[in-house]
């Protein structure tokens, strides 16, 4: 395969690699459009991989390293494919408070997963986040994009058990 520095290849031939290439000029075209060019990725794939992030390194014209650094640094990113299924727990201070910590850790020794982690059968992600911003309604979790707030424990557990079980 020949390979043209000037115009690095996509590592697929999938489509989708056409609306990053597109965010990356829109962006400009080198490290200004880093962080754009990685959302683009992580909503086109659902996250992103070691070949995407040297795809867009060298793209982009900027060190692995720092592509790493921003995809491990906000929270939004993802190394890894995404569970089929998503809890994600505030940890914010109001949160914390109202009982997060103790929360995240039943439903992480319910589920068998930790935060941050996909339960081995691709079921369930179980994430943490700082502040999503409804602290008035703390504890708050998010189960496949629905927020729901003034949790506790037994709701929690039902309503991920009512996402993971229904698919049995």
């Amino acid at each position: 395969m020949h390979y043209d520095l000037h115009k690095p290849q996509p590592p697929s031939d999938d489509k989708r690699w056409k609306l990053v290439g597109a965010t990356m000029r829109r962006c400009g075209g080198d490290g200004r459009a880093l962080i754009e060019t990685l959302h683009t990725v992580q909503d086109s794939f659902g996250y992103l991989d070691l070949e995407a992030l040297e795809y867009v390194a060298i793209a982009l014209r900027v060190p692995l390293s720092t592509v790493y650094g921003v995809a491990t640094f906000y929270h939004h990113f993802s190394l890894r494919p995404p569970g089929k299924h998503t809890c994600v727990v505030c940890t914010g201070t109001a949160c914390h408070i109202k009982g997060a910590g103790e929360l995240l850790t039943r439903i992480e020794a319910e589920f068998g997963v930790k935060a941050g982690e996909t339960r081995d059968d691709g079921e369930l992600s179980i994430l943490e986040a700082r502040c999503i911003g409804a602290c008035g309604l703390a504890p708050i979790a998010v189960f496949d994009d629905e927020v729901a707030g003034k949790l506790d424990t037994s709701e929690a557990l039902s309503r991920i058990h009512g996402m993971v079980d229904d698919e049995s």
